[in-house]
């Protein structure tokens, strides 16, 4: 899908649906957060799927929580972070307040005493993230997604290469629901359980 409104808009309405997308873009960032090149992404207003990213898809205590990655320009209106428009937390290393007038409409992102840790996006630094989350704004009113890192197999760092993103989107098991890398989606299709298991049907 090379036209790249075309490809947020399925990334968006696959979000919207309560789907988990994988995205695997450009090259890897440094550091100990994920900031969108090596992610996984939810929906943040859906407070189940933090029970289910964690059991299904990470494998790993129910409770750990999860941040969001906002857009800039609208952060102040979601968190309290002072100056409107500024570029706080551009690697995801503030934990800031939610408002709470929001705090029940981003659950999946909110902790339990109300704080979040917050990545904001700008277009500058960040053009086709941003653009990812614009459309998400666009769609649903929420100017962020969940956001965390790209690992599913146990022990294993964030994915590297290609290879390594593909492995670990195949060890998920179909709880990610989508797999984003540069201008390819990639789905799964259904596969024939039998055939895998070596059946074979008699005519």
């Amino acid at each position: 899908v090379r036209n790249d409104q075309r490809r947020f808009d399925m990334i968006a309405r696959e979000l919207d649906a309560s789907g988990v997308v994988a995205i695997y873009n450009g090259r890897s960032e440094m550091g100990p957060r994920a900031l969108g090149h090596r992610s996984i992404l939810a929906d943040p207003r859906k407070k189940g799927l933090v029970r289910f990213i964690n059991e299904a898809v990470k494998f790993r205590e129910s409770f750990r929580p999860f941040a969001p990655s906002a857009l800039a320009e609208e952060a102040t209106k979601w968190f309290d972070l002072g100056a409107p428009g500024s570029n706080a937390s551009p690697y995801m290393s503030l934990t800031a307040q939610v408002k709470e007038s929001k705090q029940a409409l981003i659950p999946a992102v909110t902790h339990v005493d109300g704080s979040s840790r917050l990545q904001t996006v700008t277009p500058e630094a960040e053009p086709l993230y941003h653009q990812l989350i614009a459309t998400f704004f666009k769609l649903t009113g929420v100017p962020l997604v969940l956001n965390t890192s790209f690992n599913t197999l146990p022990s294993e760092p964030i994915v590297e290469t290609p290879q390594n993103a593909i492995r670990s989107f195949l060890y998920s098991m179909g709880s990610i629901e989508m797999l984003v890398m540069g201008d390819y989606i990639i789905r799964r299709k259904d596969c024939d359980v039998r055939a895998l298991m070596g059946e074979v049907t008699k005519a």
